[in-house]
C-alpha cells in the first residue's frame, strides 16, 4: 500500500526534524537532459545556471545547510564537467564529503543506487534537476515515523490545458465543452528517503527505473509512503519550469542560498 503523510505545520518543525549528519545522500546527476536540449547536448543538466549558480551548487548547499555530511553524485552524461566543477569549489568540499560513481551504461533512475557504496541504513536520494524549499530534516522525520521502506516527496501540481476540451458520446454528439480546464495532480518531487533493505530489490548492473522499483516494493508487501510538501517546488528539467526558476532566482538571489 502507498501511505500518504502530510507536511508538519511550521510551528512544529523545530521539534519534529531529525539529525541529518549521519544520513548519506545521493544526487542522480547522470541524465542526458533531453527535455532541455539543445542546451544539454554539450552541458550537463545539473550545471544549468540559475542566476549565477548551477542548480547542483544549490542542491549541495541545501544538503550542507540541512546538516548532511556525505553526498555521492551518480554521474553519466558529460561527467567530466561535473567533476571539474566540484574540484574547483573548495567551499563545497569543505562543507561536504563528495564522492562520485560513474556508469558506463545508464541503469535507470533506481538502478544506479546499487553502485553506491556505504548505503547501509536510511539514506536520501534526489534528482539533480529540482528546485525546492522542502525541509529535508522534517521529511526524514516523517519517513521514520511512518515505518516505510521508501518515502516519496510529493507536491500538488495544477496543469492547465490551453485548449478547449470537448466531451462527446459514441455518435459525436457534444456532451460538454470545457475551455482551458485545470487538472490537479499529486506528483513526485524527485526526492526520496530509502531504507537500505530496498537495495535488495535492485540488481547491480541491471536497468531499473523508479516506477518499476515502486511496483516491485508494493508486490513484495513493503510500505511505500508519501510526504506532501506544501511549499515551493519546480522541476527545472522542464523548459517552462526552468524559465520560472530563472525569474524567481534572479528576483531573489538569496532565497535558495
Amino acid at each position: 500500500m502507498i501511505m500518504q503523510l502530510t507536511t508538519t505545520p511550521p510551528v512544529a518543525r523545530a521539534s519534529t526534524a531529525c539529525d541529518m549528519s549521519l544520513i548519506p545522500a545521493v544526487i542522480l546527476a547522470g541524465g542526458r537532459g533531453v527535455r532541455l536540449q539543445p542546451f544539454t547536448v554539450c552541458f550537463p543538466k545539473p550545471l544549468m545556471p540559475l542566476g549565477d549558480r548551477p542548480i547542483l551548487d544549490i542542491l549541495l548547499s541545501q544538503l550542507a545547510n540541512a546538516g548532511c555530511c556525505r553526498v555521492t553524485l551518480a554521474l553519466g552524461h558529460l561527467s567530466s564537467l561535473i567533476r571539474a566543477y566540484i574540484g574547483q569549489h573548495a567551499e563545497l568540499n569543505r562543507r561536504l564529503k563528495i564522492d562520485f560513481i560513474e556508469e558506463v551504461a545508464p541503469t535507470g533512475t533506481a538502478g544506479s543506487l546499487a553502485c553506491v557504496p556505504g548505503l547501509t541504513g536510511t539514506f536520501l536520494a534526489m534528482n539533480g534537476d529540482l528546485l525546492t524549499d522542502v525541509d529535508l530534516a522534517v521529511l526524514l522525520a516523517a519517513h521514520r515515523r511512518s515505518g516505510a521502506a521508501l518515502t516519496i516527496g510529493t507536491y500538488k501540481r495544477e496543469e492547465r490545458i490551453d485548449l478547449g476540451i470537448i466531451d462527446t458520446d459514441g455518435e459525436g454528439t457534444v456532451l460538454a465543452y470545457r475551455e482551458k480546464p485545470v487538472h490537479a495532480y499529486t506528483v513526485s518531487m524527485g526526492i526520496y528517503v530509502y531504507e537500505a533493505r530496498v537495495l535488495q530489490h535492485i540488481v547491480p548492473g541491471q536497468h531499473l527505473d523508479f516506477p518499476d522499483l515502486v511496483q516491485t516494493l508494493l508486490r513484495s508487501g513493503e510500505k511505500v509512503g508519501t510526504y506532501c510538501h506544501d511549499g515551493f517546488w519546480l522541476d527545472i528539467g522542464r523548459p517552462d519550469d526552468y524559465a520560472k526558476a530563472q525569474t524567481i532566482v534572479q528576483d531573489n538571489p538569496m532565497r535558495f542560498a
